[in-house]
């Protein structure tokens, strides 16, 4: 006949005193109360696993934090789980495993961990513009939410909405998206990547090819350029628009020009590969050469900021791209549909839609006109063998041929 324990009362429990020896009060079912020597009063509970088929134990907690009733209650809860074949403290360690994984999986985070490891391969402007599209329009839709648990619907939603806003906007946010489900997969934050269950073309408005405006009619070029020799802004704006007349330069690279990328000795600039937008193309830093006239613009310029870290230096910094842009609109070249409309930006265009115009007159090949401009030149496998070949005396031939093309319309 199996021994009756005698259920423990509070009395009993508030009267029990500390000895030289740990000992233990029993309430039943596999509850005890462990007394020691420096009268803390621990439960513990014993049992026999149902999956290893061993005894095994696990503490409840201090007396009288945890109460005689809460104690019960707790035993309870477990011979629950082992009546269903269910070991409780493997139970309660997955809980916590689980409860760990949920928080990581939320869509917040996530988005941070992702962002953080395109940081470093990404242009500042692109990283900028892509962080500011989710933390401003996506991440306060879904914020604490697990990624596992947004649907496709839900994106589609949402890029329906961008793309009555902003097409083009959707179409990279769709790309995004795709990105990101793929990094929580890897990563198992979820188990399937749901963008594959949106159908892009009804959701997407068929992209329409724009390019970048830029003037190539020699009139308007004229006029162009006669504006920009005698523009009578900042100084700054002015010799910057000078400058990416002659040096294709991209507009982010253009107006962070330093002082250090300059060497007037060798007639040249570098800038470090990390600052440019292709990264991966060459892991050499990129080099151009420096015609006589773009030396003649950097000398004017060195009158005035020689003694502070950037060429082009506006209120305490460097210039901001959008200023010499905003020069542009001011002398008259923001019309794009009668073909007047030019930004920083658009002199790459300018520069190689005329190289190729003007081919049998600098026979540069299209390898050079490439370089100068950081173009990746061919696909991974050609890039393999050429990325390290060198082009810089035909880029400089290249560059003394347009200088000359554009000094040639600034002497009318």
């Amino acid at each position: 006949m199996p021994k009756i324990v005698k259920s423990l009362s509070d009395k009993e429990i508030s009267n029990a005193k500390p000895l030289e020896g740990e000992y233990s009060l029993s309430d039943g079912d596999g509850l005890h109360l462990l007394i020691k020597p420096d009268g803390t009063k621990q439960w513990v509970f014993r049992y026999t696993s149902p999956t290893q088929n061993k005894r095994r134990k696990t503490s409840f907690g201090t007396y009288p934090k945890i109460s005689l009733v809460h104690a019960r209650k707790k035993r309870n809860d477990f011979q629950d789980l082992i009546l269903q074949g269910i070991d409780p403290i493997d139970d309660k360690r997955e809980a916590k495993v689980e409860e760990k994984r949920i928080e990581a999986s939320s869509f917040s985070n996530v988005v941070t961990q992702w962002l953080n490891a395109q940081e470093s391969r990404l242009g500042k402007d692109t990283f900028k513009r892509k962080k500011a599209l989710f933390e401003n329009f996506v991440v306060p839709v879904f914020r604490d939410r697990s990624i596992a648990d947004i649907t496709h619907k839900e994106l589609t939603t949402i890029l329906e909405v961008k793309a009555q806003q902003h097409p083009e906007t959707a179409r990279r946010l769709f790309a995004n998206f795709d990105d990101l489900w793929r990094y929580a997969c890897s990563r198992e934050y979820c188990k399937i990547n749901i963008t594959t269950n949106i159908h892009r073309r009804s959701t997407l408005p068929q992209p329409k090819i724009k390019h970048y405006p830029k003037i190539t009619d020699p009139i308007i070029l004229k006029e162009l350029v006669k504006a920009i020799y005698s523009y009578s802004g900042h100084v700054s704006s002015k010799n910057a628009l000078k400058l990416v007349l002659h040096v294709p330069l991209r507009a982010s690279n253009l107006v962070a020009l330093r002082w250090s990328y300059i060497d007037f000795e060798k007639q040249s600039l570098t800038i470090p590969r990390h600052e440019m937008k292709s990264k991966n193309a060459d892991p050499r830093d990129f080099t151009l050469p420096l015609t006589d006239e773009a030396i003649a613009i950097l000398k004017e310029q060195y009158l005035f900021t020689s003694h502070l870290e950037y060429v082009f230096h506006l209120n305490g910094s460097h210039l901001n791209k959008e200023t010499p842009n905003m020069a542009l609109k001011r002398m008259g070249f923001d019309d794009e549909d009668n073909g007047r409309k030019q930004t920083i930006h658009s002199f790459r265009g300018t520069f190689r839609s005329l190289a190729d115009t003007h081919q049998m007159e600098h026979h540069c090949s299209f390898e050079a006109k490439e370089k100068v401009l950081d173009h990746a030149v061919g696909d991974k496998t050609e890039r393999a063998y050429t990325h390290q070949a060198v082009y810089d005396k035909e880029m400089r031939l290249l560059l003394t041929w347009w200088s000359k093309y554009v000094l040639k319309i600034v002497e009318g």
